[in-house]
């Protein structure tokens, strides 16, 4: 049978017809892709908000292009720069797309900087969040063997872990950025790692190393102006070290040399150009004038630094905060308590407000000692914030380490649900091969076999989809776990404040007096201070002496005064006159204060006591010894389950190490006794 080529005439042109247009299509859409691209000169000349519409333009036209290299790179431009315009949100979402697309493509490096990216945008408001991003990106880096960006991922951590007020492990990861970076050639890194080292060896009061550290990162500075680097930038980080060392000078105080280095720093150059700079140098200036008793123009130039930070926005707010401080500190120092008041209530509430628990403990201190009518309210506020910090960070003391941990358990068990998945893979291919021979086979000879071979390809299915059914369900069963331990964590740990506030209020409910009036405002005063505290915890725990201005005999025998009032109770507060709070450390102070005040609040839920002895003794200068005695109901001590407040007590007695103990009888009232060996 012949068949003409004529007939075959009219496809082929067809064919070739459809092809040139594909292509034609094709060509389209690459030249279109080429055109997507960040105009670096015309992008440095607009404005924030333009250059924010710009990238969302950018982000638009990315959404409909094919996954390449090109394109993920593309994104992670626009992540970088909306990072760079403190839009965190977009900045996010744009790295987290990256992210997905380079784990489509197995791309490993710009998984790697999507990861790093993520980290940078949860930097500040989720620490142990930027920790996990910036550890998956070093894992990645470590194996690709990018030595570079491997050591910034240590730095980054080291940055995350300082700012957490965990400095040992900070130098730690410091160190491992120093041996990535040995060989490199990147000044801008190499001085920021040895200036964050600095201060981190100046927080664990290393101060001599701190000062090697801030020297060797001006020798970075040298390099960076000998190469030609950008001069302002390097002025930047100059002014910065400058600083940073005359810190050191300060806290070693050498007051006069510190003067000596920042005083050419204040020029109208750098109030023009870097204002932030400049009111920070101003101000360091100030605070080292007023140590060195050199009160001359101190006032106005901590003023005018805080007036050049109020003008640059909230942002930065935190360093107006330690302007506000040395501010109150030198009225306090000339005498003016009402100036000095007013600044350190404004420091207060910007510590509170940016949870900054440093400065909100040092804000107390000093409130302490300038308001003498409410010297007592500041003592207990910094008792309850201190001990709300200790509770908290027992709780969060390894969560880096937790986090290390966890990451690596989670990697193995990929690894091996990786293999489990790679040999059921196989089997299902080798499975899908002879199941297809079969079907062909049993399609030509019986068509009606058809039927059962799609229902066993439904049965397959559902078994796949009821593994991953249980699998999800032991996923939110171990989420529900944790957030329940998380809610009975915060639950016990106000429940016993709020129950005294309860109680107190509801003393006072029955009285309308106006002196029980104000008692209830106080009270309720009160439950704002733990809705507060609550809120502005933070991981870092200021360890200063607390106790210098404040008798801490007075604060024992106020809180026992203050039971007189909420029963008919005779409490008997007995201790030897001789006896010197000054030589006993804040720690033992702080527990024994807490102990005392679960005793006293157990006494008044369950004894029916008349009678009550608080009584402590020192014993060969070195024995610290609390009892409490109630002629109350009693108990049988080994029948009744001790509740939380018992447990909290004893609790705080082994946390250094004391001794706790227990005896009552029914009707022959009850004994705690506490002893600390000093």
């Amino acid at each position: 049978m012949k068949f003409s080529f004529k007939f075959f005439l009219p496809a082929i042109l067809l064919i070739v017809i459809i092809s040139f247009v594909l292509w034609e299509r094709k060509q389209s859409v690459s030249t279109r892709k080429n055109t997507i691209n960040i105009d670096q000169k015309y992008f440095s000349t607009i404005s924030g908000s333009e250059k924010e519409k710009y990238l969302d333009s950018i982000v638009a036209l990315l959404k409909n292009q094919k996954n390449d290299s090109v394109i993920r790179e593309l994104y992670l431009r626009t992540g970088e720069e909306y990072y760079y315009l403190n839009n965190l949100k977009k900045s996010y979402s744009s790295s987290l797309t990256a992210l997905q697309l380079s784990r489509k493509e197995n791309d490993s490096s710009r998984i790697a900087k999507s990861l790093y990216y993520l980290g940078d945008c949860h930097e500040i408001s989720q620490k142990d969040s930027a920790y996990f991003y910036y550890l998956q990106a070093q894992k990645i880096y470590a194996k690709i063997k990018d030595y570079e960006h491997l050591g910034r991922m240590h730095f980054n951590k080291a940055y995350v872990l300082f700012y957490d007020g965990r400095f040992v492990e900070c130098e730690v990861e410091l160190s491992k950025a120093f041996k990535s970076l040995k060989n490199s050639d990147n000044m801008n890194l190499l001085y920021s790692c040895n200036t964050l080292m600095g201060n981190c060896l100046e927080k664990l009061l290393m101060y001599d190393q701190a000062l090697k550290y801030h020297q060797l990162a001006l020798q970075n500075l040298n390099i960076l102006k000998s190469n030609g680097s950008d001069i302002d930038k390097v002025t930047n980080y100059n002014i910065s070290s400058v600083i940073n060392i005359c810190n050191l000078y300060d806290v070693k105080g050498d007051y006069s040399r510190s003067i000596k280095e920042l005083s050419p720093l204040v020029t109208n150059d750098l109030k023009s150009q870097w204002p932030d700079l400049y009111a920070s140098v101003l101000s360091n200036l100030a605070y080292s004038k007023m140590k060195n008793k050199d009160y001359k123009n101190v006032e106005s130039m901590f003023l005018e630094s805080l007036h050049i930070l109020d003008s640059l926005g909230d942002r930065y707010k935190a360093l107006a905060l330690y302007k506000k401080v040395h501010l109150g500190e030198f009225y306090l120092i000339q005498k003016d308590t009402v100036r000095s008041l007013k600044n350190l209530k404004e420091a207060y509430s910007i510590a509170v407000k940016i949870r900054n628990t440093n400065e909100v403990l040092s804000t107390l201190k000093l409130l302490a000692k300038v308001d003498e009518k409410k010297k007592m309210f500041y003592a207990n506020q910094y008792i309850k914030v201190s001990d709300s910090i200790n509770g908290i960070q027992s709780r969060t003391n390894n969560k880096y380490a937790r986090i290390e941990y966890e990451t690596t358990s989670v990697e193995g068990e990929n690894k091996v649900l990786t293999r489990k998945n790679f040999y059921i893979l196989i089997f299902s291919f080798g499975l899908f091969l002879i199941l297809s021979g079969i079907f062909v086979f049993v399609y030509l000879k019986y068509k009606n076999k058809e039927l059962k071979f799609v229902k066993q390809q439904k049965n397959d299915s559902d078994e796949i989809y009821q593994l991953l059914s249980e699998q999800q369900e032991k996923i939110n069963s171990a989420k529900e776990e944790e957030k329940n331990k998380i809610a009975k964590e915060l639950h016990d740990g106000v429940m016993n404040r709020v129950y005294g506030v309860r109680m107190n209020l509801g003393f006072f409910n029955s009285k309308t007096d106006e002196r029980n009036i104000e008692k209830r405002k106080e009270y309720i005063f009160e439950l704002e201070n733990i809705e507060n505290e609550i809120r502005t915890i933070s991981h870092d725990l200021s360890r200063d002496s607390f106790f210098e201005s404040i008798d801490f005999n007075t604060l024992l025998s106020n809180l026992i005064k203050s039971q007189k009032e909420l029963s008919k109770t005779e409490f008997n507060y007995i201790i030897d006159k001789e006896f010197d709070w000054e030589n006993i450390q804040n720690i033992y102070k702080i527990n024994f204060y807490r102990i005392l005040q679960e005793a006293l609040l157990n006494i008044h839920k369950y004894s029916n006591a008349q009678k009550v002895d608080v009584k402590i003794q020192l014993i060969d200068s070195h024995i610290l010894k609390l009892s409490i005695i109630d002629d109350g109901i009693g108990f049988d001590v080994n029948a009744v389950k001790k509740g939380i407040g018992l447990y909290n007590i004893k609790e705080r007695a082994n946390s250094l190490k004391g001794h706790f103990k227990i005896k009552s009888k029914i009707s022959e009232g009850t004994e705690i006794t506490v002893i600390f060996t000093i």
